[in-house]
């Protein structure tokens, strides 16, 4: 469900939209400043007129809420003024670098860097530059650098223990890198500190996603839609409900929720990909490639992208796909040669267009050298090998993200297929009709290919299966990685990885 980095395997209505860490993370003006306030005992200061647009980006900053970029631009060009007359103020400069991060624009993720490093410099974090170390972290979140943005959130964590600016970073961290649990609990201090109530809500209501709790999920969205203040806000909220309504197999109240919020944001990217994703479940199959063709426009997020090329496959539009696996790859260039990770988004391309094992080998690198350990990597890896040919390899991978992993269909559906093509007909036929339980529309391709899989395998034997979980295939892919591997690791790759999961989690049940 995490709102931008996300595969197709997400809560947020759109399948993705700006990561909202950015929007708790601004720093204070001069004199105090909103965030101050916010973080210290104080609470928050009373809200000011929001008569022009950086007036109300500094209000939205104030409660922690989503802000409109045409107001973010007005807000950047204000701090640039300031600082153009005061170079050596380090508060502003971090302010200014965690507007760049929030505008979502990888082409500003340099110049961010360059403005927090200008206020770390004149501010060293030893010295109490909280904001700096936030906003780095918020940085790290947004080009998908897990490892990093832990570094940065926890510093900042120990450096202000009750701030709660540090907890929207690491969630997005833990998150990252795979530890739900961990992910869970920065959330909630995040919606105890009260700061930011609505976007606090939504952050738990990622976390509950995340871990399979869906009526949990559910609950703190539908709260964080009554909390919200600024359309932007509430719009933001209104697609995360919508999410959760199309996730749970329920298109048209999702196509209201995400209706509802492009009548408050008409060309919010977010929402117009999340009606499209209704839509095209609802079979209303010209209506959703408008949609998603608007979304792509508005911004072409690899995931959106994505999206709009399945939708054209299933129509029998191949020239379609195509092209936008044409845009996928050039947006994936442009985004990695700002720093963004973007190896999860090509590899899904990769791997269903007869690459699937540079796919694999990208994957690889991801999990046992970076130890971008999350469901979502875990999903795409076993894919991956499983396109190319490596069944027994993708088992352990698939299994991962579907126990660990949010209550998916499309985990459960990849999870099936693989079981099938080894042969485990009792574990294939009872994930490939839980995927269809969980939301018979999950995908324009895969959801048919379910049930025609489902059909095939028809009843049970007599008796049950000989062999429910496969001889010989690994439970867990935490041990070694598959030998022999698709391409070689990356020197300095482990061959063991440090820690050991204590074995396989049981099978996940709605809350």
């Amino acid at each position: 469900m995490r709102t931008e980095r996300v595969p197709q395997v997400v809560l947020g209505c759109g399948a993705g939209a700006v990561a909202l860490v950015a929007a708790l993370v601004f720093v204070p003006w001069p004199g105090g400043g909103v965030l101050a306030a916010l973080d210290g005992a104080g609470g928050a200061p009373a809200a000011a007129p929001a008569a022009g647009p950086v007036a109300r980006a500094e209000a939205g900053v104030r409660a922690g809420a989503r802000v409109a970029g045409t107001d973010l631009a007005a807000l950047a060009g204000d701090r640039e003024r300031w600082l153009r007359r005061h170079p050596k103020d380090a508060a502003v400069w971090a302010e200014l670098g965690l507007v760049y991060v929030e505008r979502g624009d990888p082409s500003a993720y340099g110049r961010a860097e360059g403005a927090l490093g200008r206020s770390l410099a004149l501010r060293p974090a030893a010295r109490g530059n909280v904001d700096a170390q936030v906003g780095m972290g918020a940085l790290a979140v947004a080009r998908g650098d897990w490892a990093a943005a832990r570094k940065w959130g926890e510093a900042a964590a120990k450096a202000a223990p009750g701030g709660w600016r540090a907890q929207a970073v690491l969630a997005d961290a833990y998150a990252g890198l795979g530890d739900a649990a961990a992910a869970g609990a920065a959330a909630e201090r995040l919606r105890e500190s009260g700061a930011g109530r609505a976007v606090g809500l939504g952050r738990v209501a990622e976390a509950h996603w995340q871990r399979g709790w869906r009526e949990d999920a559910s609950a703190a969205a539908s709260d964080a839609v009554a909390l919200a203040g600024s359309p932007a806000e509430k719009s933001a909220a209104l697609v995360r409900v919508g999410g959760v309504a199309w996730e749970r197999g329920e298109p048209a109240d999702a196509l209201a929720w995400c209706e509802a919020a492009l009548r408050l944001t008409p060309s919010e990217p977010s929402a117009l990909a999340g009606r499209a994703r209704a839509l095209a479940s609802l079979g209303r199959g010209e209506e959703a490639a408008a949609g998603y063709a608007a979304a792509v426009k508005a911004r072409p997020l690899p995931v959106y992208v994505l999206a709009a090329a399945e939708l054209a496959r299933a129509r029998g539009d191949e020239e379609g796909a195509e092209a936008y696996g044409e845009l996928l790859r050039a947006e994936v260039a442009r985004r990695s040669a700002h720093g963004v990770d973007e190896a999860v988004a090509a590899a899904r391309w990769q791997t269903e267009n007869g690459e699937a094992e540079e796919a694999a080998a990208a994957l690889m690198e991801r999990w046992w050298v970076r130890r971008h350990r999350s469901p979502e990597v875990a999903d795409a890896l076993g894919w991956a090998l499983f396109r190319a040919g490596r069944e027994r390899d993708a088992l352990p991978y698939a299994r991962r993200a579907h126990e660990r992993g949010p209550r998916s269909a499309v985990l459960a559906y990849r999870r099936g297929r693989i079981e099938r093509a080894l042969g485990l007909t009792g574990p294939a036929r009872r994930h490939l009709a839980e995927a269809l339980r969980t939301n018979p529309y999950f995908s324009p391709l895969d959801a048919p290919a379910a049930r025609e899989s489902l059909e095939e395998l028809g009843e049970p034997a007599d008796g049950g299966p000989r062999d429910v979980y496969g001889s010989g295939i690994p439970q867990s892919p935490d041990g070694r990685p598959p030998k022999p591997p698709v391409k070689a690791p990356k020197k300095g790759a482990p061959e063991k990885a440090p820690e050991k999961a204590a074995g396989t989690a049981p099978e996940k049940t709605a809350r």
